[in-house]
């Protein structure tokens, strides 16, 4: 099976994650991919895979030299995010020739929206019918693990050592490695595949955190209401308009952090809100959390104790962790110079199971898996990049053994 099979096999399948299901994995999707990866890595050999009680998958591809040399890890998630359907029976492959992508008669992938498509002429691409996320983040990065893995079988001429297999649920809700078992795992370092486009190496992301505002109001008949009601619906926008506009994500770029409210519902009576907090910088990670404190330690005293604030940290930033094994990065950077890929080095708007990971004692840098527009109908990836993916891992183990004489 080649890795375009792989990776359409792979996305077919319901795997989108529910916040709202306190059990590890949160939907039964994940599980069943979770069953065909062990089955397939079983096929190739590697009867020590596994699926665990939680649904995360491990397997151990051996060693075939006779020096020991340290243990690589590489790891995917099985999930696809919440936003959006995440089964795409569907998807469409063309060879893109320019100008906008019609992905269906009311949505495109134009060029004035996304601009760097004009980069990638030429290349083979396969989309979403508009419909659903194509679940490239990051059954990608799955697809790219499981063909190098299988290349490596094959070919016993590849030289490498011990290596490490991860596929973790929920990852897309915060929780991808709140089970996962480091000691098990036996590696000294690892590699999420779960980046963007080709040549991307992150070790730095945001510190995240979640937020939940729940705002009793009172409600009473709109004909004698004066002085009496309180419209929680009314207080959520003020406590929106309280935040600053500028520190919203499409405002915002690189290193600046932001709120973003990413659900509300309610009526006059009754009215949750939610929000994710993100910013690189700690400190100034802790002030964003301060505001919202202080936005709802107003509104409680404005209104008489109506508000009730719930927040929680989700991960922090990698390159705490990073910064000591810097040698780490620089296997990915050089095994991505040495096959012509430019390494993209910057920090992810965003989250991976690495950062958590790196805080629990597996170092654990993000690669590219050649995707765009992730979370969403305009999501895409070059086949040839996905392809590239499978050829770094093979070239990070090689060069591995022969950094490690």
């Amino acid at each position: 099976m080649d890795i375009i099979e792989r990776f359409k096999k792979y996305i077919a399948m319901d795997t989108r994650s529910d916040d709202s299901n306190p059990n590890c994995p949160s939907t039964p999707g994940q599980l069943e991919l979770g069953k065909l990866l062990v089955a397939e890595l079983q096929d190739m050999g590697l009867s020590n895979a596994f699926q665990d009680e939680h649904g995360y998958v491990y397997a151990t591809l051996e060693s075939n030299i006779d020096k020991e040399v340290p243990v690589i890890g590489f790891i995917a998630h099985m999930d696809t995010a919440p936003d959006l359907d995440g089964k795409c029976v569907n998807p469409q492959t063309i060879v893109y020739n320019g100008g906008d992508i019609k992905l269906n008669d009311k949505y495109s992938i134009t060029e004035s929206e996304f601009p760097f498509i004009a980069e990638l002429v030429g290349q083979e691409l396969i989309t979403t019918d508009g419909t659903t996320l194509l679940g490239a983040d990051d059954k990608a990065g799955i697809a790219i693990i499981m063909d190098a893995i299988q290349t490596m079988v094959k070919d016993d001429s590849i030289k490498h050592g011990t290596i490490k297999i991860g596929f973790t649920p929920d990852e897309e809700i915060g929780r991808g490695a709140d089970l996962f078992n480091v000691e098990l795992f036996g590696a000294d370092f690892a590699y999420t595949f779960d980046g963007g486009p080709l040549g991307e190496l992150q070790y730095e992301n945001f510190n995240a955190a979640g937020a939940k505002i729940a705002i009793q109001g009172k409600n009473v008949h709109p004909g004698s209401a004066k002085n009496i009601m309180i419209n929680s619906l009314e207080v959520a926008m003020e406590i929106q308009g309280m935040l600053p506009k500028a520190q919203r994500p499409e405002y915002t770029q690189d290193y600046e952090g932001f709120f973003l409210l990413t659900g509300l519902e309610g009526a006059v009576d009754y009215t949750e809100m939610s929000y994710i907090i993100r910013d690189h910088n700690m400190s100034k990670f802790l002030v964003k959390k301060e505001l919202m404190e202080d936005v709802v330690a107003f509104i409680n005293k404005k209104y008489g104790n109506i508000a009730t604030l719930s927040m929680k940290d989700s991960y922090y930033n990698m390159y705490e962790q990073v910064k000591p094994h810097m040698e780490v990065v620089e296997l990915a950077k050089t095994s991505m110079e040495e096959m012509g890929i430019n390494p993209i080095v910057e920090p992810i708007r965003g989250g991976t199971d690495g950062a958590r990971l790196s805080y629990m004692g597996l170092v654990c840098p993000n690669l590219f898996t050649g995707g765009y527009n992730y979370h969403g109908r305009f999501e895409f990836i070059p086949t040839a990049s996905m392809a590239r993916g499978s050829e770094l891992l093979i070239n990070i183990a090689k060069n591995n053994v022969l950094g490690n004489k």
